[in-house]
């Protein structure tokens, strides 16, 4: 992906983004370039996850790990998250393979990690469905795979799936907006959307909650322009649809790497007539909103603190023990982490959990 950009008031690289497990926290979409320490603060440490009995040291286990690489804040968190998760077990050895975002590559490098014998995989598949072959090669070797985020084809090819709620986020983000305007008594809102890559399901999922959530409240969609994760895409289609909506009462952005162009189009237009929700939960998204000093007053979390849970339950899958916090012996095959809705009053909760962009 390109260097970083600049724009007027803004000099950022570009980035992506919880809800809470028995054994720990979590609740994000694909990957950006190495973070940056903040401006102002020392940057969010990675998410950690576990405690009680389940943090009690267990029988040695080693984890595999295989993730897109990362060219993208959201996925940088994803990889840091996960090395600093193990890193807090006495009895875990982490085996990260070399990222890449070529299918191809991974594959080989997942059946490297099946070759070696290791006890459990953490999988965050660059495409679910051509990487459903290693995750189900893995399996039958007696693996146990942890797919995250990216799901495969098949339920044979993992044990347990963990990831963001798409459909969600699009919710969170109609809800807030729709409860807003209503509050302000405003009739006949014109409600914008930046959208991410459109040819992508994860895209019409977000879009589709947002006009259901929309509808509850009688208001729909207005004018919407499809982006593509980047903060220079973002500033494009924004500039696009500002000039086609000389009113507008609010925007959903749905990513905040891509918020970060939205932004500077905003400000390079003058506009401030309305107010602006973000997507995944980055800090330097959070830091605005705590800043209230943009119109951006909201973000829907899908957060890469879902990395540190993977490895939370590789390892309990590996040891043959189940969530503390559940009557059931053994972790679920099913985890739908929730998309949070921050804002200036609980933004400081959620700051520690974002990544930079």
């Amino acid at each position: 992906m390109p260097d970083p950009i600049a724009v007027p008031g803004v000099l950022r690289r570009r980035g992506f983004l919880a809800g809470a497990l028995g054994v720990g926290a979590g609740a994000a979409l694909t990957a950006c370039t190495s973070n940056e320490a903040p401006s102002s603060g020392t940057a969010p440490a990675p998410a950690a996850a576990g405690g009680g009995d389940n943090a009690a040291p267990g029988q040695p286990v080693t984890i595999g790990f295989s993730a897109p690489a990362a060219d993208h804040g959201w996925i940088a968190a994803i990889a840091n998250n996960a090395k600093a998760q193990a890193d807090r077990y006495t009895d875990v050895t982490f085996e990260a393979v070399n990222p890449t975002n070529d299918i191809t590559q991974q594959i080989a490098a997942v059946q490297t990690l099946i070759n070696r014998g290791v006890d459990a995989l953490v999988l965050l598949p660059n495409d679910g469905s051509q990487l459903t072959s290693v995750g189900r090669a893995a399996m039958q070797a007696g693996i146990p795979v942890i797919n995250l985020d990216r799901v495969f084809d098949s339920p044979l090819a993992y044990r347990t799936w963990i990831g963001g709620d798409n459909y969600g986020m699009g919710v969170s983000a109609g809800n807030y907006i729709g409860e807003r305007l209503r509050s302000a008594g405003v009739a006949n809102p014109v409600i914008g959307e930046i959208a991410g890559i459109d040819n992508l399901p994860l895209t019409a999922a977000r879009s589709q909650g947002f006009a259901d959530a929309l509808s509850s409240f009688g208001f729909q969609v207005g004018p919407r322009q499809a982006a593509d994760f980047t903060a220079q895409g973002g500033q494009r289609v924004t500039a696009n649809l500002l000039q086609a909506a000389p009113r507008l009462d609010a925007v959903w952005n749905h990513d905040d790497d891509q918020g970060i162009g939205v932004l500077a189009a905003i400000n390079q237009a003058g506009r401030n007539e309305f107010f602006m929700v973000g997507g995944a939960g980055s800090a330097n998204a959070m830091r605005d909103i705590q800043a209230d000093n943009t119109v951006l007053k909201a973000t829907v979390t899908y957060s890469p603190s879902m990395a540190s849970s993977a490895v939370a339950l590789a390892r309990l899958v590996a040891q043959g023990r189940g969530m503390g916090d559940l009557a059931e012996q053994e972790v679920p095959a099913s985890i739908t982490l929730a998309s949070a809705t921050i804002t200036k009053e609980n933004v400081a909760t959620y700051l520690p959990l974002g990544f930079e962009s």
